[in-house]
């Protein structure tokens, strides 16, 4: 990880923070990073907790307390800690994609469970309206995944925009979508445009991007690649062919900095979805990892004259986590994921 690939990272932290309101603050254009000084902890030090400190009106220890929290599983981050009035330092992976890859291909559909919420119990009042029972049910979902005793015959409400579901129309994974991927405050999507296949339409980009995972296999298969790990990823180059590429084996230097970030957020996401009874916050995860796939999907597999190599498996390996996640946030919205469309 280069210090500008730091940099976004960070970034992306202070984003997550405004994101869940823990700050309320502007995202700034950019994040210092620098060496950290001798003798002090680890390999890079930023001071972006100082400079968001006034303007959120918190003092800089808070604001670096709550970036802390966000940064430590990021990937190619080992470590971080506050040293002095509020600074980050950070000690670095030596192969954090990789294992961010293989923690996904372990837990499989369960990848983002855990037990964060385990002790909590909570019981929601069941909803007559056919869009707080939907939303409803599905907070249901997430939070037992996180380990909360939850169901129904309570008296907490999850307050809704009131909308029909319509599975007759648009079919399950349509209807479903359009009632969940609006914020509950927000009014529901309009059903006929999910039916269209575009990326334009959210539902249709998570689901294709899935489906191209599958068929990368596939393909990967009958070239006689298949996925592991092995190196063949960095995480700062955009995409497309390999740097000096000019045949002959790809090399090992392909970065996927968005798509490893989104894979590294899931499981915060699926737990700040069941916090907050947001399950929008899930779909919309869904369709930036989606993004960040389809980016990358056209560097997965030898082009050309290129010969199969450990990159190409470590590229097919990294989209194969990624299917994962799709797969795995679509099922906690009671969405299908098709190998094919």
């Amino acid at each position: 990880m280069t210090p500008a690939d730091l940099s976004l990272t960070v970034l992306h932290a202070v984003r997550r923070a405004v994101d869940d309101g823990a700050l309320r603050v502007d995202v700034p254009p950019g994040a210092k990073v620098e060496r950290a000084r001798p003798g002090g902890v680890g390999e890079y030090a930023s001071n972006i907790a100082l400079t968001l400190a006034r303007p959120a009106g918190r003092t800089a220890l808070d604001v670096a307390g709550i970036l802390r929290d966000r940064l430590q599983d990021a990937p190619g981050v080992r470590a971080v800690e506050i040293t002095g009035p509020g600074f980050l330092n950070f000690s670095l992976r030596t192969d954090a994609a990789g294992d961010l890859v293989r923690a996904v291909r372990a837990a499989g559909a369960a990848y983002g469970h855990g037990t964060a919420l385990a002790g909590t119990a909570v019981r929601f009042a069941e909803p007559a309206e056919p869009r707080a029972a939907l939303v409803t049910g599905t907070v249901v979902r997430l939070l037992r995944a996180q380990g909360a005793d939850a169901g129904l015959g309570g008296t907490e409400r999850i307050h809704v925009v009131p909308g029909a579901y319509d599975p007759d129309a648009l079919g399950t994974d349509a209807a479903r979508w359009a009632l969940l991927r609006a914020a509950p405050q927000d009014r529901p999507l309009d059903g006929p445009p999910l039916l269209v296949q575009h990326e334009r339409n959210g539902l249709f980009k998570v689901r294709y991007a899935y489906s191209r995972v599958r068929r990368l296999l596939v393909n990967g298969a009958q070239l006689g690649v298949h996925p592991s790990y092995e190196g063949g990823l960095h995480p700062s180059y955009g995409g497309g062919a390999s740097p000096g590429h000019g045949g002959g084996d790809a090399s090992p230097g392909i970065e996927a900095p968005a798509l490893l970030d989104h894979l590294g957020d899931h499981p915060a996401v699926l737990l700040a979805a069941a916090r907050h009874r947001a399950p929008d916050r899930v779909a919309r995860h869904l369709e930036g990892t989606a993004d960040a796939l389809l980016a990358f999907q056209h560097t997965v597999l030898p082009l050309g004259d290129e010969k199969p190599s450990a990159a190409h498996r470590s590229r097919l390996a990294l989209a194969e986590a990624a299917g994962t996640v799709l797969a795995g946030g679509l099922s906690a919205l009671g969405i299908s994921a098709p190998d094919r469309i």
